[in-house]
Formats: structure tokens, sequence, C-alpha cells
């Protein structure tokens, strides 16, 4: 009886793991197709679009010191999930350099789902540990800040304590919460 039940909780979560990585595997070479200009275009409509919509996000891009902008992540799960975006990190209102950001999940998970993120650095320590960093897994120092629309409410600029500012927008699809905690983040040379 226990080997029934476990191989019928087994089949369907292989299924879920070989259909997630043949998804993956068909995306993944449009989503690194992508030129430079294009994602630096894509990146600075997306931010530009976030501060029409949110006042605060505009607050926050006059304090900081870059902004890292992923114009469209995918997310897509079904038990086992996945979610990947390419993005530019925006200086001085020019993208300096492209970053992948990639994640994969396990649990209780089932749908699909693309959104935009912008992560605002605040200061040039956080922004140099990007640099450094040989893949920044979110989650891991500097400090990372999601802001909702509850906390948006709350910020001034006084209140701006953070290294990092991460700010979610744009959600499409269905697939229960957005975050990128453990997200790890990836300097790349587009073509």
């Amino acid at each position: 009886m226990k080997d029934t039940l476990v191989g019928s909780i087994a089949r369907p979560a292989l299924f879920a793991v070989a259909l997630l990585f043949s998804a993956a595997a068909a995306w993944a070479p449009r989503a690194s197709a992508a030129s430079a200009a294009e994602i630096a275009s894509e990146s600075a409509q997306a931010l530009q679009k976030l501060q029409a919509q949110e006042p605060k996000a505009r607050a926050l891009a006059e304090k900081a010191t870059a902004i890292l902008v992923f114009p469209k992540i995918v997310k897509a799960g079904m038990l086992v999930g996945g979610e990947g975006g390419e993005g530019a990190l925006i200086k001085n209102g020019r993208a300096q350099a492209y970053y992948n950001l990639a994640a994969v999940s396990f649990g209780l998970q089932a749908g699909i789902q693309t959104f935009s993120y912008a992560l605002f650095f605040m200061n040039d320590q956080a922004l140099q540990y990007l640099d450094r960093s040989d893949g920044w897994a979110v989650g891991a120092a500097p400090n990372v800040v999601v802001v909702d629309k509850g906390a948006a409410a709350s910020m001034s600029s006084t209140t701006l304590t953070q290294d990092v500012y991460a700010v979610p927008f744009g959600q499409e699809g269905l697939m229960a919460g957005i975050g990128l905690e453990g997200s790890k983040i990836t300097r790349m040379d587009p073509k």
C-alpha cells in the first residue's frame, strides 16, 4: 500500500519536473537572445512605467546610486518551480551592466506569472557588493527590503535606511507569491 501511495505521488511530481525542464529549455534560447540594446531599452521603459505609477519609486530613484531593473521575469511551477529574466543596471540614466536572474523552488505551487522588479541600490557599498560577487544570491548581504504598497505608504526620505529596496510591479498571470529570496543574480555579457 505504501509503495502504491509513493508511486502515485512520485509520478505526477516527476511529470511536473520533466514538463518544467522542457518549458525552461524551450524558453531559455529566446531569453538569452536579447541584445544589450533591447535589454537596456526594455529596462528603461519598465523603470519609467514604475515611476509614473508609483510616486515612492520616483523618490527612491532620486536617492539611489543605481537601479537594477528586470523588465520581465517569468515564474512558472507545478510542485517544482523556476523563474528567470534579464535586466540592466541603470546608473546616471544609462545602462552600465547587464544581469540575469534565476531561481528554482520546490513546494506547493502551480501556475505561471510574469512580473517586473526594480532593485534600488542606495549606497556605493551595496553596489560594490553586486560588482564583486560572482553571482549575488538575494537574501545574502547586503540588506534587501521588499517594498509593497503598504510599505511604500509609510516611506519617506528620512526612513530610507536599507542598502537595497526591491519593488515588484506589473504582475500578470496566476501564481501565489512573488519574491526574490533565493534568486541568484549574475552579471552577463549580451550581444
